[in-house]
């Protein structure tokens, strides 16, 4: 009699395993463009099995199998022919993803044995553009402390949402700047020393991907030399200005 109750536990238990998840969810995080497959976890669709999928706040019907019967729900806008039910798992497809199929998406499984509730929260990040450096020679500036030439740089990005805009020294993160909505344009800004030797690197980069541009110094730190307007004059350039003057007096006395 022990034994048999043990059993009876023993199946509940993997038939609650199963099929009696119930407010699970799972956060999915894919790349525009890309496919996403959101995974049922069923072995084997039964024929009394049915198997819904909705979508967003509203819970709008987009999927479903019932009694081995697909319906795409072909009025849905949203997704028109991006959609695809595994007939033998009942698990959702999601094909050329765009920013608006991020949301939530919830199955619904009913079956005798045992009922399934699960909600992934899709995120779709758009594909990363790469960073641009740029400097302003004019802002070229000494050093209170010594001769040395200061550079003004900035990294800078359009419309990115989402993302963190960072500048590196070698590996150590320098500063950071982050949005997490649209943002028309991201900047950040970077001062160096003329003629630097350390590598600079400008990286953008979203929770699964990244864009990384590297800093030339010799080929935007261009800062005019501040000491040339101190120079005195050539020697070959007094000559020619003398020059000048004899050849003027020699014509005055003609």
């Amino acid at each position: 009699m022990l034994t048999y109750k043990c059993c009876l536990i023993l199946l509940f238990i993997c038939v609650e395993g199963v099929f009696g998840d119930t407010d699970v969810m799972k956060s999915v995080s894919v790349t525009e463009g890309d496919s996403v497959t959101l995974n049922t976890a069923v072995t084997e669709v039964q024929r009394d099995d049915q198997i819904l999928w909705m979508f967003g706040p509203k819970e709008t019907r987009i999927a479903e199998i019932y009694k081995h019967v697909t319906d795409m729900f072909s009025s849905n806008e949203t997704f028109g022919n991006r959609l695809q039910l595994n007939s033998s798992t009942g698990s959702l497809i999601i094909r050329n993803l765009r920013s608006t199929d991020s949301g939530l998406y919830k199955l619904q499984i009913r079956s005798n044995r045992g009922n399934s509730d699960k909600t992934f929260n899709v995120t779709v990040y758009a594909h990363l553009p790469v960073p641009v450096i740029s400097s302003n020679s004019s802002q070229c500036s000494s050093s209170s402390s010594s001769s040395q030439q200061n550079c003004s740089l900035v990294c800078s990005v359009l419309n990115v949402g989402h993302v963190t805009l960072s500048w590196y020294k070698g590996n150590s993160l320098l500063s950071s700047i982050s949005v997490s909505d649209l943002s028309i344009s991201l900047s950040l800004p970077l001062e160096v020393e003329y003629q630097d030797k350390n590598t600079y690197s400008c990286v953008l980069n979203n929770p699964i991907s990244n864009q990384t541009q590297h800093l030339d110094i010799r080929e935007l730190c261009i800062c005019p030399d501040l000491s040339s307007s101190s120079r005195s004059v050539t020697p070959s350039v007094i000559y020619a200005v003398v020059g000048v003057a004899a050849v003027a007096r020699l014509l005055r006395q003609i």
